[in-house]
């Protein structure tokens, strides 16, 4: 499988005091037979200095490949990825919030399903390997693997964390999905809508977590976790 680019998109909501730091460890990765980098952020309407920020660091780094796209008003996460998935051009897309939980250091592992078996969709497992995890919150947990337990009921997929944030993706077939999902309902919308795709394959592998707590910028509730059963079920008989 040859890939000259993976497109890596990242929706921003006031995020201006962390933005660099995750630009700076993606600029950090290289990326495994040469592939290069397309970074594609949408700024959600930010209310804080996200946007300065980001121009700042695309001056000061010019060699990277950013391109920064701006919503007109608030819509949340998933319309903010329906835009940047759009707009990006690689062979694959991966989705990579803001924040510090996730570790593009760790995309190489994401890709390697792609190489060894031609997979069309990776999911990075914050429940699976000995990759290190910050412990936080058990009630999160438990949501977690319950609404894994839901969707993997209604898809017959056997995935450990229908949640991550990490999912690779042939850009080809994430184009054809349409996101109606705003907020964090879009884990079990995209699930859904790409088991039904025939023959479709689907991979996972273990990755790191570096949860953040409330304090630090957490950002879903438990208003998103009925949301996300509600669109387990929806989602099951809701085609496009």
């Amino acid at each position: 499988m040859h890939i000259q680019k993976l497109s890596i998109l990242i929706p921003a909501y006031n995020e201006g005091a962390t933005i660099h730091l995750i630009l700076n460890r993606v600029k950090e990765v290289e990326l495994v037979h040469g592939i290069e980098k397309e970074i594609v952020i949408v700024n959600d309407c930010s209310k804080d200095d996200t946007v300065e920020k980001i121009n700042a660091y695309m001056q000061e780094n010019p060699e990277m490949n950013i391109r920064l796209f701006s919503q007109e008003r608030n819509q949340g996460k998933g319309a903010a990825i329906n835009r940047a998935i759009k707009e990006c051009t690689g062979e694959y897309m991966l989705i990579q919030d803001a924040d510090l939980e996730y570790d593009p250091a760790e995309y190489n592992l994401l890709l390697k399903p792609v190489f060894m078996d031609n997979a069309d969709v990776v999911y990075g497992s914050r429940f699976v390997g000995h990759n290190p995890h910050r412990i936080l919150f058990f009630w999160h947990s438990i949501g977690n693997k319950f609404l894994t337990f839901l969707s993997n009921m209604m898809t017959n997929l056997n995935l450990t964390d229908m949640e991550t944030c990490y999912k690779l993706i042939r850009t080809s077939i994430a184009k054809e999905i349409h996101i109606r999902e705003n907020r964090f309902g879009i884990e079990p919308e995209i699930t859904a809508k790409l088991a039904r795709i025939p023959k479709i394959r689907i991979y996972e592998v273990g990755i790191s977590y570096y949860g953040r707590t409330y304090e630090e910028g957490k950002k879903i509730g438990w208003r998103d976790g009925f949301r996300a059963i509600y669109c387990i079920f929806k989602y099951k008989f809701v085609k496009n």
